[in-house]
């Protein structure tokens, strides 16, 4: 079993920064393809990011590309959200989700079967 907590959410500005943390308990993550995803109200879920179990290969969502990057610290056991240029629609609760030797790439896909799921953390962008 993976459990996987969430922080870092909060109210930013439009135009502001946040860097959500995923970090992971149970087993190491370093065999696991790990993913976020958001809801935002009405909304069903999404696909956020992407980063391969290596490291080796990160996906985005086209509406982040440029101003989201995931990461990955194996020997902290916790994957990064750093968000810049925020802006009212990317509002949401964010949600880290992994899968053992998942294949990130597919991660986008709303049937993917992912493993493991956190609570989610809040983030509101004040326009």
């Amino acid at each position: 079993q993976v459990q996987l907590v969430e922080t870092g959410g909060g109210l930013v500005q439009a135009g502001g920064s946040l860097r959500l943390s995923c970090a992971a308990s149970g087993r190491a993550i370093s065999s696991y393809s790990m993913g976020w995803f958001r809801q935002a109200p009405v909304k069903e879920r999404e696909f956020v990011a992407a980063i391969s179990w290596s490291g080796g290969s990160t996906y985005y969502e086209d509406s982040v590309k440029g101003r989201f990057a995931i990461s990955r610290d194996n020997a902290k056991n916790t994957v990064y959200l750093q968000m810049n240029s925020l802006k009212s629609e990317d509002t949401a609760v964010y949600y880290c989700a992994a899968k053992q030797f998942g294949r990130a790439g597919q991660f986008s896909r709303s049937d993917y079967p992912m493993g493991y799921w956190g609570q989610g953390t809040q983030v509101t962008v004040s326009s």
